[in-house]
């Protein structure tokens, strides 16, 4: 059996929807196969595990007392999670700390979202440690993350999206003017966004000058970068999961959130449903799934999803975000991390919550088999072919 560190919670905005995703993952996983361990940081930093941190109704109270304090010692190839005791040296003797080994990890599934989880920094330690893990790698997460660096690489690879436009926090004091008739010249409406977060944190849909003011100093406050987008009028949105790595790619069936009016709340998303044991949120919304959509619509969605998806390089399960306008189809993003890893829309094609978990798993072996083909060392005498200090030729 193998032992699968499940990491979630994180500092970040989007840190209880992250913890209820680690529970669901926890909860569904196989059980014959793999042993859950649970890797909870704080919103401190501070990593936690022990059975305890499988009990949701331990982060309702805040009560961690029965947790472990863990830590990983950042060696390549070393996977053990590790903890500090405190044991006496002899009876009479003073306390000695000493570092034990807390579990030996086999696999990570990250279940982190949004800054410090999603965006590629916790994937950066699991690849200084070479171990396998699941979703997406450095890149990218953080391309998947930075909405504005998403959008870049869409546009490169032809894929049809809004006008957009993006700043840098620092530049909204001294170029306030110039960035007010950046976003006019688009035209009202707009979306104005952090271009890092998500969960609908910081996002607002202005319609004027007076509020699209109001929307970036909120949006500055959760990022450096902001990003300035055309809304689509009356627009569907349309939703999709795509699982695999590289050309092997399956795709999910649509879904189409119903009610919707332009901006999904944080707590629209994720607090509807939550009495559905070990599946709260998302799958609460009320939504079409099936969407009601022509052939043509469809088939256009599914191909783009995967060509998003591959512009990335993106590996594991990731959910697509469509706006339709009519029969005109744009991409909206990508979440390289999605809420509950969309095991709902993976659900309605027969794959079980179970399963999805399961394949996931192989997904992050195959693509930590394919890293290890690569070298690392390149094996040159140079240091003692140049003197220290000479300028190198």
């Amino acid at each position: 059996m193998e032992n699968v560190a499940v990491v979630f919670g994180g500092r970040s905005v989007e840190h209880e929807v992250s913890i209820i995703t680690g529970m669901q993952i926890m909860e569904n996983m196989d059980k014959s196969k793999y042993n859950p361990i649970p890797l909870y940081i704080t919103k401190e930093g501070r990593f936690l595990s022990g059975d305890a941190l499988k009990n949701i109704a331990n982060f309702k109270h805040k009560n961690f007392d029965e947790a472990v304090e863990v830590f990983f010692k950042g060696f390549a190839n070393d996977h053990n999670l590790y903890t500090i005791s405190s044991k006496k040296a002899s009876f009479l003797g003073p306390k000695v700390e000493q570092v034990e080994v807390y579990k030996n990890i086999d696999i990570v599934f990250p279940a982190l979202h949004g800054t410090n989880g999603e965006d590629g920094v916790f994937q950066g330690l699991l690849e200084m440690i070479s171990i396998p893990y699941v979703g997406c790698g450095v890149m990218s997460a953080a391309a998947g993350m930075d909405k504005l660096t998403m959008k870049k690489v869409f546009s490169a690879n032809g894929i049809r999206m809004t006008d957009y436009f993006g700043f840098y926090r620092s530049n909204w004091p001294a170029k306030k003017d110039s960035i007010i008739k950046e976003a006019e010249k688009i035209g009202y409406n707009l979306f104005v966004k952090p271009a890092n977060l998500g969960s609908s944190v910081g996002i607002s849909r202005v319609e004027n000058r007076e509020e699209l003011i109001e929307a970036i100093e909120l949006a500055i406050k959760y990022d450096a970068k902001i990003i300035i987008e055309k809304a689509v009028e009356n627009p569907r949105e349309i939703n999709i999961a795509v699982m695999g790595e590289e050309d092997d790619l399956i795709v999910s069936p649509c879904e189409e959130p119903l009610g919707w009016t332009g901006l999904l709340k944080y707590e629209d998303k994720y607090i509807q449903g939550s009495k559905s044991s070990g599946k709260a949120g998302m799958k609460g919304q009320s939504r079409a799934l099936p969407a009601d959509l022509k052939d043509e619509v469809q088939k256009e969605i599914e191909e783009l999803a995967k060509k998003a998806f591959n512009a990335i390089d993106a590996v594991g399960d990731a959910r697509i975000d469509f706006l339709l306008d009519e029969d005109t189809v744009y991409v909206n993003e990508i979440n390289t991390l999605p809420g509950s890893i969309a095991f709902y829309l993976w659900e309605e094609k027969g794959i079980d919550f179970t399963e999805l978990i399961s394949r996931l798993i192989d997904l992050a072996k195959s693509k930590y088999a394919r890293r290890k083909e690569n070298l690392t060392t390149y094996d040159v005498d140079l240091l003692n072919m140049t003197n220290y200090g000479a300028k190198i030729q």
